[in-house]
């Protein structure tokens, strides 16, 4: 079902275009990769449940080198158990000899604030961060980090182009994917870990956007980890989405919307959402993207049963400044959409609608539900994406207009149905009342 012929979006004149200046464009192979999972692994919770249990402890065993790349920085206990992290590993690098080199630090952030981002260089280089800051940013003084070759980095091209991806590379060799940013919200969260050759996607991808000039040689390390015992091997598609100026706004009345780019999270999820035969599940913290919209319509004209679980009242001046619209309005106006399309119809209607491909008699249900807020969770912020039970595409892009036309988003796909039906399990099993009870069904 993962295949390059997935991507056929890249290949079109647009997608050429589109790709051109990355990496992916010359090698596309590169974008397919062996991923090494473990179910037992992929963790859900708060981000500060994510941090303390799943990607501090990993940190501490780095050798050589941590790349970690976050959304939203702000002061937080997650911060603060950072630090405290950083600073041990500091410690315990500044204590060996002398000749080891120090560990490598990469800290790298898109926002923190409406003025950081106002007056943000527009640079692709971004900004350095001089070790002056680091005590207004919440990170601990320079001579409690004598250890480490630490550099802190934000990146940020007005108008709207927020570097969204959220990853952390230990050692460039295990890789976490996690929803959550560096902050105190408390909302619905997970992180999937990943070994294998795709890690080589995400150091390359970290060099082209982070790290330009700044990739170091490294030794070849063993392994720090002990694997698990249920990691399996899988296809993955690695899936990059580059930032861009121009939202497409389209203002007049009644107009179309404008084709998304064409990058390989779009393509890929489009691919999927027109190929699906039985069912898409989605779980996103907004949904006002007007190509998912389109497509889900379509897919239930075929026959496929689709899910979506979205939250009310989120981010809704983000949502009306890079959308135009907010959640709830795009969902009425997709069950509206979907009524009238499956409504019994007129004779004459009806046969009119057969010419246009679609049956009413073979649309499939649509269930929409909205987060239920309990006292863990404020908000639902995972990103996750099932298809068919066989595949699942996580990271850090929603399915609003923001994701898919103007910030850098990342995902990966991975082909399995028990890795599918396993990630799936877990989110359902976290529902503290049940999936029934802990959603608002419409």
């Amino acid at each position: 079902m993962l295949s390059l012929e997935r991507l056929n979006g890249l290949t079109t004149r647009q997608g050429i275009e589109e790709n051109k200046t990355h990496f992916w464009s010359n090698e596309p192979s590169t974008l397919l990769r062996q991923a090494e999972v473990s179910v037992a692994d992929f963790t859900v919770g708060s981000a500060l449940d994510i941090y303390t249990s799943t990607i501090l402890p990993l940190l501490e065993c780095a050798r050589y080198e941590i790349f970690f790349v976050t959304c939203f920085w702000a002061r937080s206990v997650s911060l603060k158990k950072l630090c405290s992290t950083l600073v041990k590993i500091s410690d315990r690098a500044h204590s060996q000899s002398t000749g080891t080199p120090k560990l490598r630090v990469r800290l790298c952030f898109s926002s923190r604030s409406l003025t950081q981002k106002l007056f943000h260089t527009s640079s692709p280089t971004g900004y350095i961060y001089p070790p002056s800051s680091w005590l207004s940013l919440g990170l601990p003084p320079p001579e409690d980090l004598k250890g480490l070759d630490l550099q802190v980095k934000s990146l940020f091209i007005l108008p709207f182009s927020v570097m969204h991806s959220k990853f952390v590379i230990i050692d460039r060799q295990r890789v976490f994917l996690p929803s959550c940013n560096l902050s105190w919200e408390s909302w619905f969260e997970c992180c999937l870990p990943l070994t294998g050759p795709i890690v080589n996607s995400f150091v390359r991808f970290w060099q082209d956007t982070w790290g330009r000039n700044d990739l170091a040689n490294l030794p070849i390390p063993p392994l720090l980890y002990q694997a698990s015992s249920t990691m399996t091997i899988h296809t993955a598609v690695f899936l990059p989405s580059p930032h861009h100026r121009n939202p497409q706004f389209r203002l007049l009345p009644f107009s179309s919307f404008a084709p998304p780019p064409p990058t390989p999270l779009n393509s890929l999820l489009l691919c999927l959402f027109s190929r699906a035969r039985a069912s898409i599940v989605l779980l996103t913290p907004n949904l006002t993207s007007p190509p998912v919209i389109s497509a889900l319509l379509e897919a239930l004209s075929r026959g496929v049963n689709v899910t979506i679980i979205t939250n009310r009242r989120m981010m809704i001046l983000e949502q009306l400044i890079t959308s135009g619209t907010i959640t709830e309005i795009c969902v009425w106006k997709l069950r509206r959409r979907y009524n009238k399309m499956s409504c019994p119809r007129l004779l004459s209607n009806h046969f009119e609608d057969l010419e246009n491909g679609v049956d009413a008699r073979n649309i499939s249900p649509l269930q929409i539900g909205y987060w239920r807020p309990t006292v863990a969770y404020k908000k639902m912020h995972i990103k996750c994406s099932t298809i068919d039970d066989r595949v699942v595409v996580l990271g850090s892009g929603n399915m609003d207009r923001a994701s898919w036309y103007t910030s850098q988003e990342l995902g990966v796909a991975i082909e399995g149905e028990e890795v599918a039906k396993g990630v799936w399990k877990a989110i359902e099993g976290n529902f503290e009342e049940g999936i029934s009870r802990s959603v608002d069904w419409l």
